[in-house]
């Protein structure tokens, strides 16, 4: 597995995946209000499990298999977060009009989303409806974009990333940049903190049935 994982396509594949992730990271970070504070990168190389007689998952396929998830937090005024949440729909809007390019926010305004911007203005009610709890996240198939609950009488905040665990290249890597910065001191400094969770992309995988993989 791990002469796979080194290999010159799973390098290749790697390499073109986590700089397409880290670019979304980049578009938030330059075309919005947030300011990045912390980035993780959790990348695994998995081998295929041996033959799956009762609980099928399709692991016994592969020889092996890549994923690669990225997240961010990035601080904010908490005191202006209806305007930082309309600018993040802004920028939505702008890439869907420019062909939404892949490296980009893909939440623009929508009925739901204004109506959150109200709520945080104090120009209207809690969007998911009466007794419900503060809204704390948006979300496509590719993006969850969450944040501290700042108008809830018992706060709620975005947690901080895992501890690296298990950091062994290039089958395993745990990143933390600043590897020093936590999620608190983002939030000690800007006010609150915004996390985004990049879906966790599958970038190389091998089937058995493919046979021997020359590699390099």
């Amino acid at each position: 597995m791990r002469e796979l994982a080194n290999g010159a396509p799973a390098v290749k594949a790697r390499q073109e995946i986590e700089d397409h992730l880290r670019a979304v990271v980049r578009a938030y970070d330059g075309e919005t209000p947030l300011t990045i504070g912390l980035v993780a990168v959790d990348d695994r190389c998995v081998g295929g499990s041996a033959k799956e007689w009762f609980f099928r998952t399709g692991d016994d396929q592969y020889r092996i298999r890549c994923h690669l998830h990225v997240t961010a937090w990035f601080g904010a005024d908490p005191a202006r977060i209806a305007d930082v949440l309309d600018a993040v729909f802004t920028t939505g809007d702008r890439a869907a009009s420019a062909g939404a390019p892949a490296a980009s926010v893909p939440f623009g305004h929508n009925d739901y989303r204004d109506r959150l911007v109200d709520y945080y203005r104090d120009h209207g009610a809690n969007p998911t409806g009466p007794d419900t709890p503060e809204p704390a996240q948006i979300s496509d198939t590719s993006q969850t974009l969450s944040w501290d609950t700042v108008r809830s009488s018992v706060r709620t905040p975005v947690e901080e990333p895992e501890a690296c665990v298990d950091d062994g290249p290039p089958v395993t890597r745990c990143l933390r940049e600043p590897a020093s910065t936590t999620v608190a001191e983002v939030r000690a400094r800007h006010g609150m903190v915004f996390r985004l969770d990049l879906a966790n992309a599958e970038y190389y995988k091998v089937l058995k049935s493919e046979g021997p993989v020359r590699t390099g």
